[in-house]
């Protein structure tokens, strides 16, 4: 049986008809979305728990509370998510740039994605994945998050890509779409790799059969 090709689009809509509303991205307030995307780099969801119930207890995640807290102040707070050296350092100075733009996410989200995209990944430990779910969850920039159950998924799909930038530069499209649309397609995709992980579990998925068509 010949596959059947799917736009970015359609295969949004099949997910969303396959796993309902995503929920994601769990956290109470933008900032603390901003910290849960340093955390989570290199480990799972329940460390980071962790580490955000123990800053929500230190600073209620006030920007000024959080911008006050030294490196050496943070790692305690921060060491369930592992990688506490880097993480705190990369807390530190992600607090310190938005304490200069004083807070303002919203003025900051205005700023032309391609620069705020290259603002963010001149911060410390802050590399591609973590500055497009910055600019998607945080400053209101619909992108395309090619993170690693994209590129399984979409490798399935008939668009294998080795590295970040290579599947990130074939779905410009993603930017178009309205702002809940690309955060909803990252949170499916995520929500459908947590659960299909391997090549066998995909081809008895109901995603089977489909290939995905690009625009290049």
């Amino acid at each position: 049986m010949p596959s059947a090709k799917v736009t970015p689009w359609a295969l949004y809509q099949r997910l969303g008809q396959l796993l309902g509303p995503s929920g994601w991205w769990p956290a109470d307030s933008k900032l603390e979305i901003a910290v849960g995307a340093i955390l989570v780099q290199n480990t799972n969801w329940r460390n980071v728990d962790r580490g955000l119930a123990n800053l929500r207890a230190a600073t209620k995640f006030a920007p000024t509370a959080l911008a006050a807290l030294s490196q050496a102040e943070l790692i305690p707070l921060i060491r369930p998510s592992g990688f506490y050296q880097n993480k705190s350092r990369a807390l530190v100075a992600l607090m310190a740039w938005l304490q200069v733009r004083n807070f303002d996410l919203g003025a900051i989200g205005l700023t032309a994605p391609t620069v705020l995209r290259q603002q963010l990944l001149a911060l410390p430990g802050i590399g591609q994945e973590t500055a497009d779910a910055l600019r998607l969850y945080v400053f209101d920039q619909p992108t395309f998050i090619a993170d690693n159950y994209s590129r399984r998924l979409f490798g399935w799909l008939g668009v294998p890509t080795k590295t970040y930038q290579a599947l990130y530069r074939r779905l410009p499209e993603v930017a178009t779409w309205a702002l809940k649309d690309a955060q909803e397609f990252h949170g499916l995709i995520d929500n459908f790799g947590k659960t299909v992980k391997q090549k066998e579990n995909f081809n008895d998925s109901p995603l089977a059969g489909l290939k995905l068509a690009l625009a290049h």
